[in-house]
């Protein structure tokens, strides 16, 4: 069965009780255009087509299922829009924010913590401080490095009786910061309620074409001599770190009528430059939480060569 085929297949069974005229047909012809016509990665061609259907059934994303979600640990959770299952403690709970939100809190395991958001029309359990519960179908999230969960209308859940230890995720560099990535300075997210994703080109691979919600990141690179540890820091954090405000960056990003010469100015600022970084580990990125800057080396030329060659 080739790739596109089996693609097909999975979308048209998560659509199957919500829409009785599509076929596997009807769905490998819109996913095969899009990859052979437009040359539209699968992984994109996929969405694209799951939010037609989504569309046409009236449903949101989090209504349906991937129908293979695999046991998970929380460090496992490393890419968005994955469905697992988890075994995890409630470690806090928080007040939502939105009336659309029944529950938003903390869970951990022995390899982690995660942030979780269960929906209120998901009509799920209160989830209780302190429990442990096997989670079943739920699916994930990114905002900023930081990834989540949330519980919806197909997520079982099953308290248990046992107690679980939650592992300690905080992570200490302390090194050169060497690169600053692309995706970094000011940027836009889509402006669509719970969605946080950055915008490419003007467009939500979930929403489509939007205007967007200006936000300021870096996403860095910092080798501590042995290892090179991907960094992101959020609005507050580049905040500090740089002295520049959003404000400020919109406005300069006016003035020059290019949101790049925001990413120069921050470059030029701290790449080269020692810091000591503390923050919590989601996949591959850590947070930076706490932020201090150090001494550098007596060779700081050999340094920003290491970092212009990156």
């Amino acid at each position: 069965m080739s790739d596109v085929r089996q693609h097909a297949d999975d979308i048209h069974e998560q659509f199957s009780d919500h829409l009785d005229d599509v076929s596997v047909e009807d769905v490998e012809e819109r996913l095969t255009t899009l990859v052979d016509e437009y040359k539209v990665p699968i992984d994109e061609a996929r969405r694209s087509v799951t939010n037609h259907y989504l569309e046409e059934a009236g449903l949101e994303r989090e209504d349906i299922s991937s129908g293979d979600s695999e046991k998970a640990n929380v460090e496992d959770v490393d890419k968005p829009e994955e469905w697992i299952d988890l075994t995890a403690k409630v470690i806090e709970l928080w007040d939502p924010r939105s009336d659309s939100v029944a529950q938003v809190g903390l869970l951990g395991d022995p390899t982690g913590t995660i942030k979780f958001t269960k929906w209120a029309k998901s009509d799920l359990p209160a989830l209780e401080e302190g429990g442990v519960y096997e989670l079943r179908n739920v699916v994930t999230d990114e905002y900023q490095g930081r990834y989540s969960v949330k519980l919806n209308s197909t997520t079982v859940i099953e308290e248990l009786d046992d107690d679980l230890e939650v592992g300690n995720d905080t992570s200490e560099i302390e090194g050169a910061l060497v690169d600053m990535q692309s995706g970094s300075g000011l940027i836009k997210r889509c402006p669509e309620e719970d969605c946080t994703r950055v915008l490419q080109n003007g467009r939500c691979n979930e929403h489509g074409e939007g205007e967007g919600e200006f936000d300021l990141r870096i996403k860095a690179v910092v080798d501590d001599g042995i290892d090179a540890h991907e960094v992101i820091f959020d609005k507050d954090a580049t905040e500090d770190l740089t002295g520049l405000s959003l404000e400020e960056a919109k406005d300069m990003a006016m003035d020059a009528l290019d949101t790049t010469v925001v990413a120069d100015e921050i470059r030029d600022d701290i790449v080269g430059t020692y810091y000591r970084i503390e923050g919590p580990t989601f996949g591959r990125y850590v947070l930076a939480d706490d932020v201090e800057e150090l001494d550098g080396p007596a060779d700081a030329e050999e340094l920003l060569i290491k970092a212009r060659s990156m």
